[in-house]
């Protein structure tokens, strides 16, 4: 039996919201590139669900910054 989609978050929201942590650290670093290499970061992550994921947790960290 395959996962309900909320079983699914709760059980990669710890390690989404970490990711998204992980992509927003490198901001400064980064600098003008960042938004690109973000895009890419999060282009690779499978499944896409979970990208989805870390890409709404990132926006959040990010408005919150």
């Amino acid at each position: 039996m395959s996962e309900s989609r909320a079983q699914f978050h709760q059980r990669n929201l710890p390690q989404a919201q970490a990711k998204a942590a992980e992509l927003l650290a490198r901001k400064a670093d980064l600098q003008g590139a960042w938004l690109s290499w973000v895009a890419a970061q999060l282009y690779e992550l499978r499944p896409a669900e979970y990208a989805s994921m870390v890409r709404r947790e990132l926006q959040c960290l990010h408005e919150r910054a």
